[in-house]
């Protein structure tokens, strides 16, 4: 029939095996594309129902449930080879296996960058290392990610990037609120208004433009929300005290060097005089 086969277990008792419970991973459209008429199969015995007299059977059961393998050849963590499907606005499913499809959602992809669609990183066809992320065997799904396969850049930002640290990065927004900068590929710091200058800003688009290349300073990392607080405030002010620390360490012993060439001058005048004026006494005598 076109939602199961009926299998004789014994002479004239007889039980069904729905359609879907004929294979593990493939999607039967009609029980000819797996059994015939006369063909003699190993079944098990799922429920039997006397009242009825109705007996439901399983084709599937009898062999290893690929979903269950799978659980155990690939735990949460483990790596998995597979060639991308097709694409969905939520994410791209990939073969792993025979009738095994598994899920890398949209936000998966990419560790920083923002992907609105997955087609923006995979294509069609195209063969990927995955990490597996979950395996429900009873509902059938795998996840799986993409970005997982490569080290997070954010697991030692604090590490590259101290307190204080001087950064150069292009503006990439400027909103009322402040100005957005990326620091490095897909990592962006954000300067508040009351960051850009030392000087009252009302209106941060006055003061830069999309595109254009600044310097600032790390002032905090947030590590959990992932967010980088920047300023240009700060970089001004841990100028002014580096050059001030420079002028202090060399300022007296200039001083003194300056000192000592006036009193040299002063000496040598005082000595061309004296000279000068015995030449002139000589010479009128």
């Amino acid at each position: 029939t076109d939602y199961g086969a009926f299998v004789e277990v014994e002479d004239g008792i007889e039980g069904l095996v729905h359609v879907s419970e004929m294979s593990w991973t493939s999607r039967i459209t009609h029980p000819s594309k797996v059994v015939s008429v006369g063909d003699e199969v190993d079944v098990m015995v799922l429920a039997v129902d006397p009242a009825n007299r109705r007996i439901s059977l399983g084709l599937k059961q009898v062999t290893p449930n690929p979903w269950e393998t799978l659980r155990a050849t690939h735990p949460v963590g483990s790596t998995m080879h597979g060639k991308v499907t097709s694409l969905t606005d939520f994410g791209a499913f990939v073969n792993v296996s025979e009738g095994i499809d598994g899920l890398i959602h949209v936000s998966d992809l990419h560790w920083t960058r923002k992907v609105r669609h997955p087609s923006e990183v995979l294509n069609k066809g195209d063969d990927v290392e995955a990490t597996v992320l979950g395996i429900d065997v009873e509902n059938e799904r795998l996840s799986l990610g993409l970005k997982q396969s490569a080290p997070d850049p954010w697991s030692d930002m604090e590490r590259r990037y101290p307190l204080g640290t001087r950064v150069h990065g292009k503006v990439t927004n400027v909103t009322d609120f402040g100005v957005f900068v990326e620091i490095e590929e897909g990592v962006e710091g954000m300067i508040h208004v009351s960051q850009l200058s030392r000087e009252r800003v009302d209106n941060p688009r006055e003061q830069v433009q999309p595109g254009t290349e600044i310097d600032a300073e790390i002032l905090q990392i947030d590590m959990r929300e992932r967010r980088i607080a920047l300023s240009i405030k700060s970089l001004l002010d841990t100028q002014d005290k580096v050059e001030m620390r420079q002028y202090m360490a060399k300022g007296p012993a200039t001083s003194r060097t300056t000192l000592g060439d006036l009193l040299h001058k002063e000496l040598e005048k005082g000595r061309g005089a004296a000279r000068e004026g015995a030449e002139q006494d000589e010479s009128e005598n």
